[in-house]
């Protein structure tokens, strides 16, 4: 069956929830080197390296279940207010040098107060002035106009997550919706910005929520799609779920290939935890990856995450990965 089903990807065609559904019993092995084919015939062997900056940490009155930065849950991390804008700079210069195409700020909390985005501006703006890497904000539920002055101040790419399905999304979190996430990405895109949006898997949800999230970030054009892996942290009230296996993280992301063609497929948070690094991971569909920390939790050196992917035959978006 995965056979006709990859045709009909190869032609162009857009495959039904149904065509997605049927694909849930083929063998692991048949069905990652099927999403493979698919990925090189759209994609090539490019990849795409990014790298976060958690640039304010914790406080955040959000109530999502899996966040160890959420006011509500008692977790013991480091928690800080927006960083020094020297600290931000030299964090991209750095990420530049060592051939990273695009730097992303990430803050906590559901909006920035005025002083603080017009510091992120800011710096957005100097970092511009000093190299080419390419910018991306994580600041939460923003309007229209503060898009239209994140595009001035250089940046050209916006990160939400919708992190699961619809209809898995209120178990997950209710202190904003599914619909506001939605609204947020709409805003950013009539800006004019490229936009980064996927989600976290092992949530509790299932392999149908999976898909139709994938199924909702087609329907929005997305084609930079982050899939995390949850890393239970103590103190959330996801803590004692189990953290997924290979097998069943190289099929969510088989899927997706099949569903979203054209994407950067992107590995995010809990790569670390995989024994191999990502490397199945890799020619399963996934074609993109953060690099060096998470927010809060580990990740992986860009130096060892280049030499993993020239192993595997990939290049980066601007030269080769030595």
């Amino acid at each position: 069956m995965h056979y006709q089903i990859k045709e009909k990807v190869l032609r162009g065609e857009c495959l039904s929830k149904a065509d997605i559904l049927s694909l849930l019993n083929e063998k692991l092995e048949d069905l990652i080197e099927s999403a493979d084919e698919i990925r090189k015939f759209f994609c090539g062997n490019k990849f795409d390296l990014c790298c976060i900056i958690n640039a304010k940490s914790g406080r955040c009155f959000e109530n999502c279940k899996y966040c160890a930065q959420s006011i509500h849950y008692p977790t013991q991390i480091l928690e800080y207010p927006l960083l020094d804008e020297e600290e931000i700079v030299k964090h991209a210069l750095y990420n530049y040098e060592h051939g990273v195409n695009r730097f992303s700020l990430v803050t906590s909390g559901r909006c920035l107060t005025k002083d603080e985005f017009e510091r992120v501006c800011n710096v957005c703006a100097r970092i511009r002035e000093k190299c080419d890497i390419q910018l991306c904000a994580s600041l939460g539920l923003l309007s229209y106009q503060e898009f239209l002055r994140l595009k001035e101040a250089g940046v050209t790419r916006y990160h939400n997550n919708l992190e699961t399905s619809r209809r898995f999304f209120p178990f997950i979190c209710t202190t904003h919706t599914y619909d506001d996430k939605i609204c947020t990405i709409q805003a950013a895109v009539k800006a004019g910005l490229d936009v980064c949006s996927g989600g976290i898997i092992g949530l509790g949800e299932t392999m149908e929520d999976r898909i139709d999230m994938a199924l909702e970030l087609r329907r929005l054009g997305i084609f930079s799609v982050p899939v995390n892996v949850l890393v239970p942290i103590p103190g959330t009230p996801l803590e004692s779920l189990p953290i997924l296996d290979v097998d069943t993280v190289c099929r969510t992301l088989a899927l997706f290939r099949f569903i979203l063609p054209k994407a950067a497929i992107r590995m995010a948070g809990g790569r670390g935890k995989m024994l191999d690094k990502g490397r199945l991971a890799f020619k399963s569909g996934a074609n993109a990856a953060i690099t060096g920390g998470m927010l809060t939790t580990s990740g992986i050196d860009v130096e060892e995450d280049k030499r993993i992917l020239a192993a595997l035959g990939y290049v980066s978006q601007n030269k080769s990965i030595e």
